[in-house]
């Protein structure tokens, strides 16, 4: 059983790895052209943005992604997400996340050492595929869209953060963003 669980924690790093090989200016380009959520970096305080989130999971699952953190579209710390999930899930998929902070309050509170997206966080997926949407509040609403160029939110900011996936590649019956914990260092 131990055999297993570390094969399937290593999963998400070895397909993360395995993933395009995007970097920051890249995966930022695909967010801000990428229709509605475009829009948030002309108002938002900052984001975290994650080029390659790799998850995998049978029964038991997990994932994990390095990223970078801006204030004012200026680099000020690197991030990195961890999640560990268990239940009804089979299959690996990687995937881009950004994460908009919609003032200083939830930059500071995303930046303050250990974050935690709670039960009701959702995240709006950008291309219309296996993980169409992210919600684990459990009925929470949000939208998928059928290109890169059309996504729509479902209701913008949720406690001062919204959340956009990009599916990248794989297949994974389970999409869900609750219980991801998030790292956070300044930059030296």
């Amino acid at each position: 059983m131990r055999h297993i669980i570390r094969v399937l924690l290593v999963l998400p790093l070895l397909m993360a790895s395995l993933a395009w090989a995007d970097d920051y200016a890249d995966t930022i380009k695909v967010f801000n052209n990428a229709g509605q959520s475009g829009t948030f970096f002309k108002s938002a305080y900052g984001y975290a943005v994650f080029p390659t989130i790799g998850k995998g999971g049978v029964g038991i699952g997990g994932a994990y992604g390095k990223g970078q953190v801006y204030a004012h579209d200026k680099y000020v710390g690197d991030t990195s997400m961890t999640q560990i999930t268990v239940g009804a899930q089979l299959g690996g998929e990687a995937y881009s996340q950004i994460i908009f902070f919609q003032n200083e309050d939830a930059f500071k509170e995303f930046t303050s050492g250990n974050f935690e997206f709670g039960a009701q966080a959702q995240a709006v997926a950008i291309t219309a595929g296996a993980s169409a949407s992210a919600s684990t509040g459990g009925g929470a609403s949000a939208g998928a869209s059928g290109g890169k160029n059309d996504a729509t939110t479902a209701g913008g900011y949720r406690k001062g953060m919204a959340v956009f996936t990009v599916a990248k590649g794989g297949l994974m019956y389970e999409a869900s963003i609750g219980g991801q914990k998030f790292s956070y260092k300044p930059k030296k």
